[in-house]
């Protein structure tokens, strides 16, 4: 124990490495998948879902990993999780098509349900006082910052290289991390023993998978009456209904069901999967409220803009992920001014002040977005950016985890790492949708003022829609249709622009929602802490530890 006590902060590197192998291979896609496209000939639907297929299994899994984590071992739960990304990472590389893509990406998203929440909770269990809160500043500040260079790394490698190495990259890091953790962190659970609410896991993966299911195919199947039928296999809907409606309800429900399921084995002195009992802590219900409104903009702008860098303006790969590098230097300033400001300053000051750069600088890249924009001015909106998402992300963790007893910090982890999640698989869903109906309306009307016949302006529309713009240098490239280019350039341009100010939005009312926060939230935890002194800190660092 005290070898591991010795090598905590060795250890949250190789932890750092861990969240920063999901981070970066989330972001990395959105750079790759113009590549994607062009080989593997999928659709816009399928664009989003092979970013959503990851997203979706990863919110569902969170709160049953964070769990599982609980009772059976942390760092095991974590290594395993490494073990099955980094295969999952394998099969994304070797994928023939876009369905065995998407199924590598579920696969990824499982193994990702079981690396986060349980570095969360090894660093709740792990550290103390303003040690805690410099361990929080460096793995909220990781995230940023891979979040913005995992599209670098994405760029270099797809340009250079093949896209297929940007899920490739993932076999050298697994390997790393896995050796790591086990050499410098401990092993630690708690002493529960019950079972696992199995049925509340059944209900939240229903729920949201109709949730996002909605979202995503809202726009392709109709979203009241139906206007594509699906299929699957030889069987066709057969309902003027769309399926749409009838996935909200779903949604619906199963959220009802979920609490109602939840409530009563809480009664009966059952475990829950969603940490119900700690709801009543009000930095915890609150903190995951803002932390899920907040997640539904954060991650919006690294949607959209990729695209609309490469199709519109005509930027490869590699350029792409250098313009984006800004964030991460944005987040890494962010970084060393958290963790300076640790104990000084109360965590929710900080997580606000972060919120206010983000909004800023998600709305003034929506304001620069225009077919022929320099991409000059978009950098230090970038910085701005990234600098506030440094602050908030590891601040707000905090205050989230700030009052959870040590015993419960894995399913508290899954529980705030859910609420993110979920936000943010709410968030891709949504401002895809506005960037890609945006673009379509946009288009059609332009290209009804041309005179074009409705046969061919649909034709358009659905090319450039269901590529995701790549079908716009096509349309450029010949004479005749270099007009409809243009165009559908400034539709393309014009739909970005509203999902850049959607995001703006919702990270406003996520600012908005840390007024419940209080002026102090977070605080006091930090303050006891510290007053405990190192000789408690070297006693409690590997709490439970088996």
């Amino acid at each position: 124990m005290d070898r591991y006590l010795r090598l905590r902060w060795v250890g949250l590197v190789f932890i750092s490495i861990a969240v920063s192998l999901i981070i970066v291979d989330s972001t990395i896609v959105n750079v790759a998948i113009p590549a994607i496209v062009d080989d593997l000939g999928i659709t816009s639907t399928e664009v989003q879902w092979v970013q959503e297929a990851y997203t979706l299994v990863f919110a569902a899994l969170l709160l049953v990993f964070g769990s599982l984590a609980d009772r059976f071992g942390r760092r095991r739960v974590m290594v395993t999780g490494v073990i099955v990304f980094a295969a999952a990472s394998v099969l994304a590389a070797l994928a023939a098509d876009g369905g065995l893509l998407i199924l590598a990406r579920l696969l990824q998203g499982v193994g990702g349900a079981m690396i986060l929440p349980t570095t969360l909770s090894i660093i709740n269990a792990t550290f103390r006082g303003r040690e805690r809160g410099i361990a929080f500043a460096v793995w909220g500040s990781t995230i940023g910052g891979m979040a913005a260079v995992g599209p670098l790394l994405g760029g270099w490698l797809t340009t250079d290289f093949s896209w297929r190495w940007a899920f490739g990259i993932n076999i050298p890091l697994g390997i790393l991390v896995v050796i790591g953790v086990l050499l410098t962190v401990a092993e630690s659970r708690s002493d529960r023993t019950d079972r696992i609410d199995g049925v509340g896991a059944l209900l939240s993966i229903v729920t949201m998978g109709s949730l996002v299911f909605g979202l995503i195919e809202g726009r392709t199947y109709g979203w009241w009456l139906v206007d594509q039928r699906p299929q699957i296999g030889d069987w066709t809907w057969p309902w003027d209904l769309s399926p749409i409606p009838i996935a909200f309800a779903l949604a619906i429900a199963g959220l009802i069901a979920f609490i109602a399921w939840g409530v009563g084995r809480q009664r009966r002195g059952k475990s829950t999967l969603l940490a119900l009992r700690l709801f009543s802590i009000r930095s915890f219900r609150n903190g995951n409220i803002a932390a899920g409104v907040v997640a539904l903009g954060e991650f919006g702008i690294i949607l959209a803009l990729p695209l609309w860098l490469q199709f519109v303006l005509g930027f490869d790969a590699l350029q792409t992920g250098l313009l984006l590098l800004a964030l991460a230097g944005g987040s890494f300033v962010a970084s060393g001014a958290a963790g300076a400001t640790s104990g000084r300053i109360a965590p929710v000051w900080i997580v606000r002040a972060g919120l206010i750069a983000e909004i800023i600088g998600v709305a003034g890249i929506g304001f620069l977005i225009a077919p022929e924009a320099s991409w000059v001015p978009i950098i230090p909106f970038l910085f701005i950016y990234g600098l506030g998402v440094g602050l908030a992300t590891a601040q707000l963790t905090g205050v989230v985890l700030a009052d959870v007893p040590v015993a419960d910090s894995g399913a508290a982890s899954g529980t705030q790492s859910t609420s993110r999640q979920l936000g943010a698989a709410l968030g891709v869903a949504i401002l895809g949708t506005v960037l890609f109906t945006s673009t379509a309306g946009i288009l059609s009307s332009s290209l009804d003022e041309r005179g074009l016949p409705a046969a061919q302006r649909d034709q358009v529309v659905s090319a450039v829609v269901d590529s995701a713009g790549a079908a716009i240098s096509g349309l450029e490239a010949k004479p005749d249709t270099a007009d409809i280019a243009a165009d559908a350039k400034a539709a393309f341009s014009d739909g970005t622009r509203y999902a850049a100010w959607t995001a703006a939005g919702f990270l406003a009312l996520g600012l908005l929602s840390t007024i419940s926060l209080g002026a102090t939230a977070g605080r006091a935890r930090a303050s006891d802490d510290e007053a405990s002194g190192e000789d408690e800190e070297a006693e409690t660092a590997g709490e439970d530890a088996r």
